[in-house]
């Protein structure tokens, strides 16, 4: 017979490591950059935007390859920032993940 004070005692630590994963998660901070550091985005642990940089060079550029290169950018800092979340997710399960489970990135 399966003892479930310790399924539970697992469970419990399990949430207190996911809490400290989400805070953990807050603090992250990614650059995407584009266009040879031409335009950099910085993307938070929530995915929200916190700074951009555009090279003055750039911007004497058509404005269709500025907005390109910003996307680009962003899409390059997004793609950082799920590796670094799932990172972080992956210390907290012990690498085991959890099925079904998906971060909004």
């Amino acid at each position: 017979m399966t003892d479930f004070s310790k399924i539970l005692n697992k469970a419990k630590e399990l949430e207190a490591k996911m809490k400290q994963s989400q805070e953990n998660i807050k603090k992250i901070r990614v650059e995407g950059i584009s266009g040879s550091n031409s335009v950099k985005v910085v993307l938070d642990g929530e995915g929200e935007m916190q700074q951009i940089f555009i090279s003055d060079e750039i911007l004497k550029e058509d404005k269709s390859i500025v907005e390109d290169l910003i996307v680009a950018a962003h899409n390059n800092a997004k793609s950082q920032l799920k590796a670094k979340t799932n990172e972080e997710i992956s210390k907290a399960t012990g690498g085991l993940g959890i099925p079904g489970f998906k971060w909004p990135l």
